[in-house]
């Protein structure tokens, strides 16, 4: 005891020497510290979350007139993380709730949370089995869905929450009984034959979890949770076969709540949340709904990749930007999102496509992706020093007019090449993919439009330079990545800045050096008349080269009104990899702001585009053969694909609202087909 209290009268003597020393060079101050002032916990909070889960589904299998069940068995549910694939059994979700704090620093509250889990391998498991009675059959079970309604029960520590809690857990599963051989015994389900059945389960969970404040109405928090769904039951009818099936899963999960209370309760309706924007971290989000229509249009025959008239899809987006500093200059940012929702026709029959928001698959039920996760180093070069304003995957800061900027991991290619500020975001101006995009930079990319690869950009006066290497899909057009990174893509970017009439503008000349397995328009048609059947591109692949090159403008007129402009080739011999099926574009349109009626916060936009595509990927689509998007069975007649889009944009609260139009002559290059008009609503909302 002699020794603590030394060692503390030690310590507090060089404090007071230190203080001494500090004060004869500085004037007198206040000698009372300020009171800390306490995180306001009360009150209504919501958020999201990112975690990983993994747990078993135990199963038996009673045949039709069995009084006891005749097959059991267990799937393990747990994925490992797949960086290539984007899969494994990780999961997204939002939750709010309610916090009463007592006086005691126990607080009180109730939550409820909806997870989304990764797809299409997320938390699923399958397993095959065998008997006399029912031949050879496999049994799959995946989870769509998960949630709870949740009790917290916690104790305050310096503002640091403890918390125990527990409630009512559900689950909304897909299970499907698929016969591989033979025939079921009182059952008519044959080789091949699948039955999916979808099934409720309804059971409780109970954890454990700590949360922290971060900022002013921001905390973050890290939780255990154990969930028993229950058990449910699900009969298939041509398996003459009913499976029960329980679910336990254990999941980690870290999230971040937005706390509705103080000021920001008093604009929340009108203005939403503020972000959390610190020096170390980073967080905003975003979410995108996106309804569009195709009218009936004159359509003589269809093919597998025609689109189809009077139909209407959705899609839906929920993105969070997740940003940390980690040294100088140097950022990481993660970007989970949550889709949902298709594009017209599976995003099919328009190369030109109508929706930047839909990827060219689709899914009913939300599911959780991570489309970015990437570091950025930037490295200041010196001259002028320009503000910069915290914003989507930014930070707060200054950086000099020349300065390198390098970006490694998990992007789109669109992120850093052929951006435009008038014509590059489906969330906030145009919709047509070849409006947004030169329809000729077939950019390296999975079916969801991202890629892992390096980019530097040198910055120097009115010219930067661009280069980057990115993976290429394992297969054209697919959703697995090149795990050799022998298939991949060389981009390269040269643009200008300047000032015409006092206003600002840039032109850019992108190009690009595909190296895969892709096949030759020419090797196609040949094996077709060889074998007299369609031509068949994937039959004829082998490793290649395939380039393309296009210029990009945008230059503002007036505070008000800006134009921009593209125009690209690409190598029309063999097929395009990743991105849609043009050879040739040119694009041009403008943006206009609402001040001159009075509004100006509306925005006006208009658009034309011109597609084209070589005489020989014509008499490929003629011969039967299928693009990414395109392919009707045939091209008897080929005209160019034009395209016209106008929108209008305005403030709805803290949304914004968009009415688009787009109007499609020769839709896959078809003049048999179309006119197409399509109707679009898109909602948007970001902090």
């Amino acid at each position: 005891m002699k020794q603590v209290r030394l060692i503390a009268g030690v310590a507090l003597a060089a404090l007071a020497v230190g203080d001494v020393a500090r004060a004869a060079d500085q004037p007198a101050m206040p000698t009372k510290a300020p009171a800390r002032q306490a995180y306001d916990w009360n009150g209504f909070y919501f958020g999201g979350h990112f975690g990983y889960s993994g747990g078993t589904s135990d199963w038996s299998a009673t045949q039709a007139g069995a009084a006891v069940p005749t097959l059991a068995g267990s799937l393990d549910l747990f994925h490992t993380f797949d960086a290539l694939k984007g899969t494994g059994s990780y999961f997204a979700g939002l939750q709010a709730g309610y916090n009463v704090l007592l006086p005691s620093r126990v607080l009180l509250g109730i939550e409820a949370d909806v997870s989304a889990p990764a797809t299409p391998v997320g938390i699923t498991d399958n397993q095959t089995i065998s008997s006399p009675a029912i031949g050879i059959a496999n049994y799959s079970d995946t989870v769509l869905q998960t949630g709870t309604v949740r009790g917290r029960f916690g104790y305050l520590f310096d503002n640091w929450l403890v918390y125990a809690t527990g409630g009512f857990a559900w689950s909304y599963d897909r299970v499907v009984r698929t016969q591989l051989a033979g025939t079921p015994l009182g059952g008519s389900a044959a080789p091949g034959d699948d039955e999916s059945l979808f099934l409720w389960r309804l059971g409780w969970a109970a954890g454990v979890g700590i949360e922290f404040p971060l900022a002013p109405n921001w905390s973050a928090k890290a939780e255990y949770l154990f969930s028993d769904f229950g058990r449910g039951s699900a009969t298939f009818f041509t398996g003459a076969q009913r499976f029960d099936s329980d679910l336990l899963l254990h999941s980690v999960r870290v999230g971040l709540n937005y706390h509705i209370n103080g000021d920001a309760a008093k604009d929340f309706l009108t203005k939403g949340p503020s972000a959390l924007e610190t020096d170390r971290f980073n967080f905003h989000a975003q979410t995108t709904f996106t309804s569009q229509y195709a009218f009936p249009f004159h359509a003589p025959y269809f093919g597998p990749n025609s689109l189809n008239s009077n139909q209407g899809r959705e899609t839906w987006d929920f993105t969070f930007y997740a940003g940390l500093r980690l040294w100088e200059g140097a950022e990481l940012w993660i970007n989970p999102e949550i889709d949902q929702g298709f594009g017209l026709s599976n995003t099919l029959g328009v190369a030109g496509f109508t929706s930047g928001e839909a990827y060219k698959l689709g899914f009913p039920y939300p599911y959780a992706r991570v489309p970015r996760a990437f570091i950025r180093q930037t490295i200041d070069l010196g001259d002028d020093s320009d503000k910069i304003e915290a914003g989507i995957n930014q930070f707060a800061g200054s950086q000099t007019s020349n300065r390198l900027v390098l970006t490694v991991g998990k992007f789109s290619v669109g992120d850093i090449f052929d951006t435009n500020r008038y014509a590059h975001d489906p969330r906030g101006d145009f919709l047509n993919w070849a409006v947004i995009d030169t329809a000729t930079f077939d950019y390296a990319a999975d079916a969801w439009g991202y890629t892992y690869g390096a980019a530097a950009e040198w910055y120097q006066g009115a010219w930067t330079v661009r280069g980057a290497v990115f993976d290429l899909s394992i297969v054209p057009n697919s959703t697995e990545l090149d795990a050799k990174f022998s298939q991949f893509q060389l981009v390269g970017e040269i643009e200008h800045r300047h000032k015409l009439f006092g206003q600002d503008g840039k032109v850019a000349l992108t190009g690009f050096l595909t190296r895969g397995r892709m096949g030759s328009f020419n090797d196609a048609i040949n094996l077709a008349l060889a074998t007299s059947g369609p031509a068949d591109i994937a039959a004829v692949r082998q490793y290649a080269s395939r380039g393309g090159v296009s210029v990009n403008l945008d230059q503002q007129i007036s505070d008000q009104l800006g134009v921009f402009a593209r125009a690209g080739w690409a190598d029309g011999n063999r097929e395009p990899y990743e991105f849609t099926d043009v050879d040739r574009t040119v694009a041009g349109g403008l943006q206009l702001k609402g001040k001159a009626w009075g509004r100006p916060d509306d925005m006006i936009g208009f658009a034309g585009v011109v597609n084209g595509i070589s005489s020989v990927h014509r008499a490929f689509l003629n011969a039967g053969g299928l693009g990414i998007l395109v392919g009707d069975g045939m091209l008897p007649h080929y005209g160019t694909e034009r395209i016209i889009e106008a929108y209008y944009s305005l403030p709805l609260f803290n949304w914004r609202m968009t009415l688009d139009y787009q109007f499609i002559e020769n839709p896959a290059y078809n003049p048999d087909r179309g006119p197409v008009s399509v109707i679009a609503t898109r909602l948007r909302t970001q902090f």
